[in-house]
């Protein structure tokens, strides 16, 4: 017998395998088997929450399951994190010295940067070797080094391991810098860095938003639970409805073969993963806020309507919020920030984004990315120095400007985007060469004709995004209002549209992969 639900098929004769992991199925939010696990989860959890140390153990194995769920063994790798990284901060506390606390919080800096490091790069590293080899070996008449063969390796990559390090390094570092004190038990500590709604994809929470609600029981009201279903239907809309079908019906046919569509083509290939990739990753965003709201823990949030910036740098205070602070506070900052003088904050912004690109991953194409952004931050901040007029931002700016600068800014991400999803350089610039010289603006009518589905789903995604902030409160606030019994229909309605549109195949979410 089998059981259809939210596009996935269970047979009840092979029901004890769901519980063990499989990698051609991780684990999702926006999965049928999640929302089965989740619900039993948390009609425990209901009779848990007024116990504190029950509770977070609970939940902690919850998360461990989850992640075993998502990355099989590797959880492993998440307990040696979460232990080393609380010996490490006790270290760091325990030590009377300068030089003994940097020791410390060098050691957690090698571990956690050193692991990420083998997980994500050491592929990169190899090829690249291998390249400057071959090169070196021409330029030198060395037949035998320019006949080096690059053989890829290939590492699995366990899921979430740039978010779980990130924030673990952010705690040490915080220790280190005084403004925490270590936590005395390595289950709260395993607790913080091991909550499932933030672990695989983020948010990236820092120890000090995250630590003090972690022995407070949980407030569970009306608006609660209110505010925690809105977000959880809003991200599984954005990522199954928006996000996926965009993703199978235009943006994966258009970048895997550029050449064979038009300009126009292309380009509403590019403004549909910019739309897709903002769906996935702030879907998933709502629905961790929205679980971890329901579990007593606040996440600030990740993303703030990003394509409605009117400069880059404004972007970047709105695009993946969590790892653009992070990187200001334990990267640029560090660097010097903007305290040594004009040319080494330029410097400073370049090293820190090319970084972050490199941070996505392990490929020329992320870090030309991060170098797009990298320049144009760098070039916005000597305008404003140059012309006091470019300091004006946000509601200071006058409405055609604004209007100016967000057309600007949506198509300078735009060209990042093309580097970021394409899988080769080579391919970024075949659709590049595609939007320049072979644009044919008349094959935009057979597009809509052609792909009506499609084009509406755009057209819908961009105006949604583009709604003043106060309606989306506003809706969340009638969601919260509502009685029990409709907002049960809601999310029944949401799952409902949701099976309708999904593909058959698990689509995973895009960062995931970084």
């Amino acid at each position: 017998m089998d059981i259809n639900f939210l596009g996935q098929t269970f047979s009840i004769g092979r029901l004890g395998e769901l519980f063990l992991y499989r990698p051609e199925e991780p684990l999702l939010f926006s999965t049928g088997f999640f929302f089965f696990l989740f619900t039993g989860f948390f009609i425990i959890f209901l009779s848990l929450r007024k116990h504190a140390l029950t509770r977070i153990v609970y939940i902690t194995l919850f998360s461990l399951y989850f992640y075993y769920k998502t990355s099989g063994l590797c959880f492993l790798l998440l307990l040696f994190t979460a232990t080393s990284d609380f010996l490490i901060a006790h270290g760091i506390f325990a030590s009377r010295t300068k030089k003994w606390k940097k020791a410390w919080v060098a050691l957690s800096v090698c571990i956690n940067l050193g692991m990420l490091s083998y997980f994500k790069y050491t592929g990169f590293l190899y090829s690249l070797g291998a390249m400057c080899l071959q090169h070196a070996g021409a330029w030198l008449g060395i037949p035998s080094l320019a006949s080096i063969t690059c053989t890829p390796v290939d590492i699995f990559l366990p899921i979430g391991i740039s978010f779980f390090t990130f924030q673990s390094l952010s705690y040490t570092v915080d220790v280190y810098r005084g403004r925490l004190q270590p936590l005395r038990r390595w289950i709260d500590y395993l607790f913080y860095i091991s909550f499932f709604p933030g672990l695989v994809a983020g948010p990236i929470v820092r120890a000090r938003d995250f630590i003090p609600q972690m022995y407070r029981t949980p407030v569970l009201s009306r608006a609660h639970l209110g505010e925690g279903l809105y977000l959880i239907i809003c991200g599984l809309l954005k990522k199954c409805v928006i996000s996926d079908y965009l993703s199978l019906n235009l943006v994966d046919r258009v970048f895997d073969a550029p050449t064979l569509y038009t300009g126009v083509e292309n380009l509403l290939g590019v403004y549909g993963y910019a739309l897709q990739i903002y769906c996935d990753f702030s879907g998933y965003s709502d629905m961790a806020i929205g679980i971890a709201l329901w579990l007593g823990i606040r996440f600030r949030a990740n993303f703030d309507s990003p394509y409605q910036s009117a400069t880059i740098t404004e972007f970047w205070r709105r695009w993946h919020i969590s790892l653009s602070t992070w990187l200001k506070d334990y990267l640029y900052i560090p660097l010097g920030g903007n305290r040594k003088g004009r040319l080494r904050t330029y410097v400073n912004l370049m090293v820190t984004m090319l970084l972050g690109g490199l941070w996505h991953g392990a490929a020329f194409r992320f870090v030309l990315w991060g170098g797009v952004h990298g320049l144009a931050l760098t070039v916005h901040k000597w305008m404003m120095k140059r012309f006091p007029g470019f300091k004006k931002d946000g509601a200071e700016m006058t409405p055609l400007r604004r209007v100016c600068g967000v057309i600007f800014t949506f198509h300078l991400v735009c060209f990042g985007w093309i580097f970021f999803r394409a899988d080769s350089i080579h391919t970024a610039f075949e659709m590049l060469g595609q939007i320049f010289t072979r644009f044919y603006p008349d094959v935009f009518a057979q597009f809509v004709k052609g792909y009506p589905a499609v084009f509406l789903l755009m057209l819908g995604g961009y105006l949604i995004h583009f709604i003043p902030k106060r309606f989306d409160l506003h809706m969340q606030q009638a969601v919260a209002r509502s009685p029990l019994i409709l907002q049960i229909l809601y999310l029944t309605l949401a799952v409902f549209l949701v099976a309708q549109v999904k593909s058959a195949g698990i689509v995973p979410f895009i960062y995931f992969q970084f």
